[in-house]
């Protein structure tokens, strides 16, 4: 019987880490694509409409980031990535809270081109 309880102790306890292990994980994976979110709110400037970048750290991956200027407004699209994690946000702001926050000047979301 004490032999039982040994084992059910050690599976119960090897799932408890492997889980641990995947919170932590994905946790790490949700702080790079907030890395993304925060460099795209950083570097709406510009003239074009959509524009793409991959930030890469360490010779990793962090984060693939997405934007989108649309009419009176921004779609951020931030992927994260941790070995073989990946966590996607998306963000839609409005022009008057960007100008409010202090991310962009008035007018600056309103002349764009699609060219690349």
């Amino acid at each position: 019987m004490l032999i039982f309880f040994f084992f059910l102790s050690l599976l119960f306890s090897h799932s408890l880490y492997s889980q641990t292990k995947i919170e932590s994980d994905i946790e790490t994976t949700l702080v790079n694509a907030k890395k993304g979110v925060y460099w795209a709110l950083s570097n709406l400037g510009g003239k074009k409409a959509k524009f793409e970048k991959l930030l890469i750290n360490n010779d990793m991956l962090i984060a693939r980031v997405r934007i989108a200027k649309e009419l009176n407004g921004v779609k951020i699209e931030s992927t994260g990535y941790y070995n073989t994690n990946e966590v996607t946000i998306i963000l839609y702001r409005s022009a008057d809270s960007l100008i409010k926050d202090g991310y962009v000047k008035k007018g600056e979301l309103e002349i764009y081109s699609d060219e690349e």
